[in-house]
């Protein structure tokens, strides 16, 4: 496993949690390890409680919790063709609670929440089942970029 971009989310992700509860907040899922893998095609996710994924650039592109991809309202959403060579180029902390992952297609507006990665970890088969049906409803391709 070649190490691009990772870091450990130990003592950081422990005064996170800290900060997270003195603030009232209540999140489930917490990191210990996040690393980009295979040139930037994986982040690898590791969380305390042991669960680890491995999601595909591809994968975490065309789930973005963006509003460019999820729009504001449900009937916005995008499904977005043409990312299976897509690539991260990086991985930044956003405050105590996610990661803003940059894609070399330069989108950068997502912001991964722990929780929302360990969801997309753990239902990945479920949402990429849904992706793919999408895709072949509206004409779309995993080659040929487009969105609908």
């Amino acid at each position: 496993m070649r190490k691009i971009v990772g870091f450990k989310a130990g003592a950081w992700g422990l005064a996170c949690r800290q900060i997270c509860k003195a603030m009232g907040g209540n999140r489930d899922h917490w990191p210990s390890e996040i690393r980009l893998r295979d040139n930037g095609r994986l982040l690898s996710v590791r969380f305390e409680d042991g669960e680890c994924y491995d999601l595909s650039a591809e994968y975490l592109r065309v789930m973005s919790p963006s509003a460019e991809v999820q729009g504001h309202r449900p009937e916005e959403r995008l499904t977005i063709g043409g990312k299976r060579q897509c690539r991260m180029t990086g991985v930044t902390p956003v405050g105590s609670y996610a990661v803003r992952l940059i894609f070399d297609d330069l989108h950068s507006t997502g912001i991964f929440t722990w929780d929302y990665l360990h969801e997309l970890g753990s239902r990945r088969d479920e949402n990429w089942a849904f992706y793919e049906a999408e895709l072949k409803a509206k004409g779309l391709s995993r080659d040929r970029p487009g969105d609908a």
